[in-house]
């Protein structure tokens, strides 16, 4: 379970779609210490200056101006969901990116990011790093780090990926960390999301909830009754057939970037440990199936099959990484 594990080919076990492209072990290491390596910081500007917050925002978030248009604009919330209404094959990766757009507006409504741009710049470098293993690499990535408390990790479609302070804080080391930010990227890669809100648009809440909205300027962003749904999908949370798969999915590709495949399951343990009552993980609780269903089911795919690889050197903690 503590192990750490550098891969020096890329592992078949019954995951071979994610496996396609083998990198050097040694290679791979070299390319993420580039690739996360913390950028030179001015004396002059700290890391939690607000204008740095806000110019994050901007790169998660662009495109906000207002649209004047709504009948004749494809991207509209009502265009969207009429589409969300029929078939997931008519959202092309424009329309699933603004999708995404608006579901992370409703993340960053509810929290800010977290003022600390060293860590949020090593977060997005590290999810980016293991976003380019995935099957859609060529999405437009976008890591952040929510000033919350709590321990969450959310995504939403076309390439958003948040996590916690909190979260950042309870992970044990770096493996740990990837192998959330992994599952949380299968979500994407999966169409989790889309999933869940075209069976909302299909039961007619969505369109119900618009049409009070048609002759109105609603603006490049939610209305307040889309932004409703889209908080209802991050408080209830996804099907759990699809926590699953993001565990399996997620757990090859965190080896595949180079990272212990076991990192994910060091992470279920913790909430397998966590009290019911705990303020920081109720959220968490609530939305995934039992942490022991989910090691049992990992523990079944994965076997014995990362017996065999050779174990390297011991963890690397976030703080180590920051170098702090």
């Amino acid at each position: 379970m503590n192990r750490r594990i550098k891969l020096a080919l890329p592992l078949a076990f019954g995951l071979s779609c994610l496996l396609a492209r083998p990198v050097a072990a040694q290679n791979l290491n070299s390319l993420f210490q580039q690739f996360t390596k913390p950028a030179p910081q001015s004396p002059s500007a700290p890391s939690g200056a607000p204008a740095a917050a806000a110019g994050l925002l901007n790169l998660l978030l662009p495109g906000a101006a207002p649209a004047a248009n709504h009948q004749g604009n494809a991207n509209s919330p009502v265009e969207l969901v009429k589409l969300l209404s029929q078939s997931l094959d008519q959202i092309d990766t424009p329309k699933e990116i603004e999708i995404g757009r608006q579901l992370a507006a409703v993340l960053l409504g509810s929290k800010p990011l977290h003022p600390d741009m060293v860590l949020q710049r090593y977060v997005n470098r590290l999810g980016r790093w293991i976003s380019l293993q995935s099957l859609r690499p060529d999405l437009p990535w976008s890591f952040g780090v929510l000033d919350d408390a709590g321990f969450n990790a959310f995504a939403a479609p076309g390439g958003y990926v948040f996590v916690t302070k909190g979260l950042i804080d309870r992970v044990a080391d770096e493996a740990e960390l990837a192998g959330i930010l992994a599952h949380e990227i299968t979500h994407v890669t999966e169409k989790h999301h889309l999933k869940a809100l075209r069976k909302t648009a299909q039961a007619g809440l969505l369109t119900q909830a618009l049409s009070s909205q048609l002759g109105s300027s609603v603006g490049a962003g939610l209305s307040a009754q889309l932004l409703s749904m889209g908080k209802d999908i991050y408080s209830k949370g996804l099907d759990q057939g699809d926590e699953y798969e993001a565990d399996r999915q997620g757990v090859a590709l965190a080896a595949r970037a180079g990272f212990d495949p076991f990192g994910l399951l060091a992470v279920l343990l913790q909430l397998r440990t966590v009290a019911s009552d705990n303020s920081a993980f109720t959220l968490t609780l609530s939305t995934h199936p039992p942490a022991q269903t989910r090691m049992d089911q990992l523990e079944a795919a994965i076997g014995r099959r990362f017996d065999g690889l050779a174990a390297g050197p011991g963890p690397v903690t976030v703080a180590q990484r920051l170098g702090r």
